[in-house]
């Protein structure tokens, strides 16, 4: 078992949100000032979703804001593009700010919002950063040749939804895209793929852990697992694990607003080597468990499966 799923998941329900919220899931966390800082996503009662904030001192109990952290803009170009929603955040920390990245959802279909913050307190929208139809943008947390590099997962209906890179001279403008891992036929993420947690910086490559797809009968099922990028040229895919580290098995994991789903959009390295991954289970509930990160990184090169 790599993952350890913690004791008493699920950590957050939408009965721990103190404003009237229909889920609590899909959550990025970071640490700041010794803190864990969750944001997380819900469904108003009207179906479209919101962010909130909700803090902890250990990474497992956390306590939500009274008020939510970020709502659809109601003015300027964001307004527009975000009309329908905001969902799935992700977080990182680089050049003295946490960039967060997030779905933002219109008529006009799904695009990438990038907002900054220092302190979770106030936040600021930069930049819409993608066309539509795009989802699941991660940045990687150091620059490479003085570039930003990013993980995104555009839609294609000629080829299996993938994972490409892409780069930025300043987080507006990003060119440079290149498709570097594809689903696998047969396979547990089959359907499609898409970045999941931040890359993870380890002695050995970037470890990325990201959501797989795969149709059966009764519908589709998540499932996480993880791969492993090249420290210099992160477009490099070294080794992706051919076995899931994750999949739906607890009751509410598998039943829940969307049945059948892990999804994480978040993980937090511990100086003891373990990291916590986050996972929202049936887009309902909020969990954790834990995992060495060199176990992650030995699963990826001792049972690899191709990345293309």
């Amino acid at each position: 078992m790599l993952i350890n799923r913690y004791k008493n998941n699920p950590i957050l329900t939408k009965d721990d949100v103190p404003y009237p919220v229909a889920t609590l899931h899909n959550a990025a966390v970071v640490k700041h000032e010794e803190k864990y800082i969750m944001i997380f996503r819900s469904h108003k009662l009207n179906g479209r979703s919101i962010f909130g904030k909700a803090e902890s001192e250990d990474g497992f109990n956390f306590k939500v804001d009274e008020k939510p952290f970020m709502v659809p803009a109601n003015e300027g170009v964001f307004k527009e593009y975000e009309a329908f929603g905001v969902e799935d955040p992700r977080i990182v920390f680089i050049d003295g700010e946490y960039l967060i990245t997030y779905s933002a959802y219109s008529r006009h279909g799904v695009r990438i919002g990038l907002a900054k913050t220092k302190d979770f307190k106030t936040v600021v929208r930069f930049s819409l950063i993608t066309q539509a139809d795009n989802r699941n943008v991660v940045i990687f947390p150091e620059k490479f040749s003085g570039l930003y590099a990013r993980l995104d997962r555009p839609h294609s209906e000629i080829s299996p939804w993938s994972i490409w890179i892409s780069y930025s001279p300043d987080l507006k403008y990003w060119g440079e895209s290149k498709l570097i891992m594809k689903p696998l036929q047969y396979h547990w993420d089959e359907m499609k793929i898409g970045p999941g947690a931040p890359p993870i910086k380890t002695s050995r490559g970037w470890l990325s852990i990201y959501h797989g797809i795969f149709l059966t009968m009764d519908g589709c099922v998540y499932r996480l697992g993880v791969a492993l990028h090249d420290l210099i040229d992160p477009s490099k895919v070294i080794a992706v694990g051919d076995e899931w580290i994750l999949q739906p098995e607890e009751i509410y994991e598998i039943t829940g607003y969307v049945h059948n789903v892990v999804f994480s959009c978040g993980a937090v390295q511990e100086k003891d080597g373990s990291v916590k991954i986050y996972w929202g289970g049936a887009d309902n509930v909020m969990c954790v468990g834990t995992a060495n990160l060199e176990d992650l990184v030995d699963h990826c090169l001792d049972k690899p499966r191709p990345a293309l």
